[in-house]
């Protein structure tokens, strides 16, 4: 049977963050965990937007349990006060849904000196869910689900200009920033599974959609690639279901990718999807999580 959100099973008294809430996936995983009673914190930057999405969500599930915490994941003080502030409030955590991104922005760096979408796609959530690692494990079959994408597949490490300070490709960082992402799903888990600690760590792509993230792209490029873009791409909804599938699918096993299942993974059913071969090697994940620690001024502990 294949993995829709009608066949989710009830999800009353389970705890789930969503980074990036308000809008895209996040939207739609925020809102498909509220159809089926999940108590589900939308974790956004802008009080805002967060709002107008609690408002949407409940016009469509009126009995939906949602809490907005104020998150921004390219400073990671606001990071470190989200997890304290979560912490205060909630006694679990059954699934972090890292999902929050930016794709292909001009040059920025963050508060903390880093590229803008390193930052935000993957600094931010590598300390987060440090941060709360502890009440994880404390949660019986608690999840972390850590969004990638097909850019990992052409993704490399540059580890000799991690901050693009030299010269900058917005799409080379981009899709460094989400390789960075899948190689952390994988390098988390191997050390979860070294400490037999409770949590999995497991990752998603959502194929090709229409999302906030192309809000960068040129207006004229858009409109250009339109026509081929509405062959190959699945709307938000359908997106967010290998994330779902991700999330509380039972029989996950810790490193899976879900993706869709279509033609070159851009669109189609939620299923197992293709991790690239670099993406595996753990002499770079090492060193990525070495430089990761280092950054962030953070060490895990399991």
């Amino acid at each position: 049977m294949s993995f829709t959100i009608e066949n989710i099973p009830d999800q009353t008294g389970r705890n789930f963050i969503v980074t990036g809430a308000n809008a895209g996936l996040g939207y739609e995983t925020a809102l498909a965990l509220a159809k089926k009673n999940a108590t589900v914190i939308l974790a956004c930057r802008s009080e805002s937007r967060a709002q107008g999405a609690k408002e949407k969500i409940l016009k469509a599930v009126p009995q939906a349990n949602l809490h907005i915490q104020l998150i921004d994941l390219t400073d990671l003080e606001s990071v470190k006060r989200f997890a304290g502030n979560f912490q205060s409030n909630f006694d679990k955590l059954d699934v972090l849904i890292n999902n929050a991104g930016v794709m292909v922005p001009p040059y920025i760096q963050t508060k903390d000196g880093f590229e803008l979408q390193m930052g935000a796609n993957y600094f931010g959530h590598f300390l987060l869910t440090g941060l709360l690692m502890d009440i994880l494990k404390q949660t019986e079959n608690s999840r972390i689900v850590t969004l990638s994408s097909l850019a990992h597949l052409q993704g490399t490490i540059n580890f000799e200009d991690l901050h693009w300070e030299k010269s900058y490709s917005k799409l080379k960082a981009y899709q460094q920033s989400k390789l960075a992402c899948l190689i952390f799903t994988l390098e988390l888990q191997r050390r979860l599974e070294a400490a037999k600690a409770g949590p999995i760590s497991v990752a998603a792509h959502p194929g090709v959609s229409p999302t906030e993230l192309v809000r960068y792209v040129p207006n004229l490029m858009v409109y250009l690639l339109t026509p081929m873009f509405l062959l190959i791409s699945h709307k938000p909804a359908k997106g967010a279901l290998p994330t779902l599938m991700a999330a509380v699918q039972n029989g996950v096993q810790g490193g899976d990718y879900y993706g869709p299942t279509g033609y070159n993974e851009m669109k189609g059913k939620p299923g197992t999807a293709k991790i690239a071969s670099h993406a595996k090697d753990e002499e770079i994940a090492q060193r990525l999580w070495a430089i990761s620690e280092d950054l962030t001024g953070f060490s895990y502990t399991f």
